[in-house]
């Protein structure tokens, strides 16, 4: 009897959870890969994506799922070849926008599921995306990152990372629950810039937030008293500012952010940063059509004092109509 009730009770359970869902996205890019560099263009393919449930949090009206495709890049780690997302959606009025939300440089991920988490307790999707050489992209027993010494890597890095975000932006699209004019992106930190540059390479991407970050590397930091000691050794070599900044142009979100001016642009900086300086934001700001950009009275670490109305912030940037 007992056996029979616990069958009845599981079953009834299991019936009410979300089932797991596999399907295919299909991209067929147009004209609008025209004015990108060619290593952030998407070639015309498709992929196979598989979604399963995690958890709900009903106090918050919040669904969690597991969301994994493959990169379109084959790099030379299979781990880091397989892409890997949560998706918090929101148990709301449908169509509702949708933001991939980006993770700092070191940190833990708690941020960006904390940003996700609060995007869908407003009624607004977030999908957390992991970036290239992150939590289980990163190959068992290494310490390779996004970001390393070897140059070479890091652009490669860099490029996988976009060209991932643009199909987990398809994904997004292809959500029939999915408003989609109001598809977005933001990250904090090294998060930012990778979603600038994203944005810039993929149009659907009609709102960003960028949190303490900005563009125009060599500009920012060639004086900087701490790249000194690197500077003077790239000068006695035959180095200059202007090969410096020609080297990077293609990973500098400066550099095509004239493609943001017709889209919502959100800059939250700190006015004493000195990981990210401000002028580095004042770049991005001009450059985007000095749009919107909150100053904070707080370095790069004591920012996180101000993320409740920064979150307030977001919120309405992408809601509002």
């Amino acid at each position: 009897m007992r056996f029979l009730l616990a069958t009845v009770l599981f079953g009834l359970t299991a019936s009410v959870l979300p089932a797991d869902e596999t399907g295919t996205i299909t991209i067929n890019p147009g004209d609008e890969q025209k004015n990108i560099p060619a290593q952030y263009r998407l070639a015309a393919h498709e992929f196979t994506y598989q979604m399963k449930f995690v958890r709900a949090l009903p106090d918050s009206g919040v669904e969690i799922y597991a969301l994994t495709f493959p990169s379109p890049v084959k790099s030379p780690h299979p781990e880091n070849n397989t892409v890997h997302a949560e998706y918090y959606r929101p148990k709301t009025k449908e169509p509702f926008p949708c933001v991939i939300v980006l993770d700092i440089t070191g940190g833990d991920q708690s941020l960006s599921r904390l940003f996700a988490r609060h995007l869908a307790q407003n009624g607004i999707g977030g999908l957390f995306v992991q970036m290239a050489y992150y939590g289980p992209r990163r190959p068992a027993n290494t310490n390779l990152r996004l970001l390393s010494y070897d140059v070479d890597h890091t652009f490669k890095a860099i490029g996988q990372t976009v060209l991932d975000l643009r199909c987990a932006t398809a994904w997004m699209e292809s959500r029939p629950e999915v408003d989609k004019k109001k598809l977005g992106i933001l990250g904090t930190s090294l998060g930012s810039f990778m979603a600038t540059l994203t944005a810039e390479m993929e149009p659907k991407l009609g709102r960003l937030t960028v949190l303490l970050g900005g563009g125009g590397f060599i500009d920012s930091y060639w004086d900087h008293p701490q790249v000194a000691p690197w500077r003077k050794i790239y000068e006695s070599i035959g180095g200059t500012k202007a090969m410096a900044q020609d080297f990077i142009a293609d990973i500098d979100p400066i550099t095509h952010a004239k493609l943001l001016k017709n889209r919502r642009v959100l800059i939250i900086a700190a006015k004493n940063d000195t990981i990210v300086p401000p002028k580095m934001a004042e770049n991005l700001w001009h450059a985007t059509g000095e749009q919107r950009i909150v100053w904070l009275n707080a370095d790069h670490y004591s920012a996180a004092i101000f993320i409740l109305p920064g979150l307030r912030n977001i919120v309405d940037h992408f809601k509002a109509d």
